[in-house]
C-alpha cells in the first residue's frame, strides 16, 4: 500500500486543525483570514466544524491557512 507523504494534512482530523488554529490565532484571527459566520458569532469547535464540512470552499480556506502556518514555523 502506498501513502502519500507529500500531503500536509495526511493524517491530521479536521477537529485536530481547527483546534491548532484556534490555539495559534483565536476566533479573532480565523475571522480575518476566513470571513464565516460561525467564527465570529458565538464560536466553537463544534459548530465550526459543522459548517466546515458542509461548505467545501471555507474548508479549503482553513486547510490553507493551516498548511502556511505548518510551513511558517
Amino acid at each position: 500500500m502506498l501513502v502519500n507523504t507529500q500531503d500536509p494534512l495526511h493524517g491530521i482530523t479536521l477537529e485536530a486543525l481547527l483546534t491548532e488554529l484556534v490555539a495559534r490565532y483565536g476566533w479573532d484571527g480565523l475571522a480575518r483570514q476566513v470571513d464565516v459566520r460561525c467564527f465570529k458569532n458565538d464560536p466553537s469547535i463544534k459548530s465550526s466544524l459543522s459548517f466546515l464540512r458542509k461548505t467545501p470552499w471555507a474548508r479549503q480556506k482553513v486547510e490553507a491557512m493551516f498548511v502556511q502556518m505548518r510551513r511558517d514555523t
